[in-house]
């Protein structure tokens, strides 16, 4: 009985027990449902699971199911990111433990009762649950949102390196509470064209719209909703990886109002569509380039850190070109997130300006099949560069060291960057294969697409079984964490105040 009580103290009570819960259960739903389309479909995987498990899945209701796995997913994905900010930043125990808990059970909810009514028939009851803890998540928003108010004067800076107003206020504080608002009123965004469900609205993916000329107030808001979410989940993350690096400096203070200004931008933007179609994505674009530009430092400040840290670490005297790039190369997990940050302007945000800018001369002459293939693969890469991130931050906290890191860490960057830019090469095929030559160019970046998932797959599954395995350990890494249940943030905060440890986590 003591056995499985510190197990259960471990994964819901720790910072990363609670991570581990979060990505397992991810990790367990996309190995499932990603049998259900793509090659494992075409190999008859589908059918097997389909027997195997006894979903039930009429093709005419297709486009719900999506909308609730997706959501299922994203659910989990935010619930990660809350238990992390709650232990980095600053705030009273209680408030940490009433949002993770509302959290907790909000996503479990969502997860388990949304699959339950979308792939294993119709029970309105479980749908019912699985708005209710979506309701709790957004619960634990307005508590999160109450928790990081910046104006509150034990939460000034103290160490004047991070960016701050001259009254002390921590600028950093604000861009997560600004982030935190945003995502609350962009949840409202969607939630309200949801609740239209089955009284003159029904369900469609983003992408099967992109041709209609007119969208109904319903359907912008949900096309809204989908970007903005995904943004802001981004954002989240960027935060994040500046905390675990301590991003501070000349470079913090260019970027936490930048970040401010364009999440801003962003979410006005968003907002807009609905009255204003026509201007609204043109806000959006103005306050991505804040965005991305605040992002920008935090690479350039991490990487000359990483760089100057390990020539001191090897006490390297005038150092050279190739010896700062082996430097930099030298920790995979710290060097990846930045670098997936790098890479995704090559897959994402930089295809994504351009089909703006060229939709009407290049992407409308072009089937609608090929504009669809372009759009979907845009937003599942970005989301899948947001998810190599943070499994290489959470590895790095894990304590994952050796060779064993170093062989994580590269899978991760390389296999999963294969893929993305295979997507991104798939789908942009029309600007540089001829049409009759497009057959092995479609064979070959799919294989390759498959290759890396694949890869990435195997190994998350390994370390996610070895996670596993130190669970059955009486002194394995867990019991460590158990004892310490917060991140070690004292070198990271930029308001760190002895006095108030009986108060407030630091």
């Amino acid at each position: 009985m003591q056995f499985i009580k510190e197990r259960f103290n471990y994964l819901f009570q720790s910072t990363k027990g609670l991570v581990l819960v979060a990505i397992s259960l991810i990790s367990v739903v996309t190995a499932i449902w990603g049998t259900l389309s793509g090659p494992m479909a075409e190999w008859g995987v589908k059918d097997i699971t389909v027997k195997l498990l006894g979903m039930q899945l009429n093709p005419i209701e297709r486009t719900g199911r999506i909308i609730i796995l997706y959501h299922s997913i994203a659910m989990a994905v935010i619930a990660i990111e809350v238990y992390l900010l709650t232990s980095i930043i600053r705030m009273k125990k209680s408030q940490q433990t009433s949002i993770n808990a509302s959290v907790t059970v909000g996503y479990l909810m969502a997860m388990i009762f949304g699959l339950q009514f979308a792939y294993f028939g119709y029970n309105y009851i479980f749908h019912s649950l699985f708005i209710v803890g979506q309701s709790l998540i957004f619960f634990s928003g307005l508590q999160l949102m109450v928790a990081l108010w910046p104006w509150d004067k034990k939460y000034y800076v103290q160490d004047m390196e991070f960016a701050h107003t001259k009254k002390g206020v921590d600028l950093e504080r604000v861009a997560l509470f600004v982030m935190t608002v945003a995502t609350l009123g962009s949840a409202i965004f969607g939630a309200v064209a949801g609740s239209m469900f089955g009284n003159g609205f029904e369900s469609f993916l983003a992408e099967d719209l992109i041709r209609v000329p007119h969208k109904s107030a319903l359907q912008l808001a949900i096309i809204g909703h989908l970007h903005i979410m995904l943004t802001l989940i981004a954002i989240a993350v960027t935060i994040i990886i500046g905390r675990w690096l301590n991003f501070k400096g000349i470079f913090h203070k260019i970027a936490m109002p930048l970040m401010i200004f364009g999440t801003i931008v962003i979410t006005l933007g968003v907002w807009a569509v609905v009255p204003f179609e026509s201007i609204a994505h043109i806000i959006i674009y103005v306050g991505s380039v804040f965005v991305m530009l605040s992002a920008l430092m935090l690479v350039i400040f991490g990487w000359r850190k990483l760089i100057h840290d390990r020539l001191e670490e090897i006490n390297a005297k005038n150092p050279g070109f190739f010896t700062k790039v082996k430097a930099l190369l030298h920790d995979p997990l710290k060097f990846g997130p930045l670098w997936q940050m790098v890479f995704m302007n090559f897959t994402v945000s930089g295809v994504g300006i351009f089909m703006a800018v060229k939709l009407d001369d290049i992407f409308r002459v072009w089937p609608a099949r090929e504009e669809r293939i372009a759009l979907t693969g845009h937003w599942h890469v970005l989301s899948a560069i947001i998810a190599t991130i943070i499994l290489m931050y959470f590895a790095d906290i894990s304590g994952l060291k050796g060779k064993l890191r170093k062989w994580f860490g590269w899978i991760l960057i390389i296999f999963s960057d294969i893929a993305f830019a295979s997507v991104t090469l798939f789908s942009m095929k029309r600007l540089f294969v001829e049409e009759y030559s497009q057959g092995n160019f479609v064979s070959t970046t799919m294989a390759l697409v498959e290759i890396g998932l694949g890869t990435l797959l195997v190994a998350l599954a390994i370390f996610l079984l070895w996670r596993l395995f130190d669970l059955f350990k009486a002194e394995g890494i867990w019991s460590g964490d158990l004892q310490n249940p917060e991140l070690d943030v004292e070198k990271t905060s930029p308001a760190i105040n002895s006095d108030e440890r009986n108060e407030v986590i630091t």
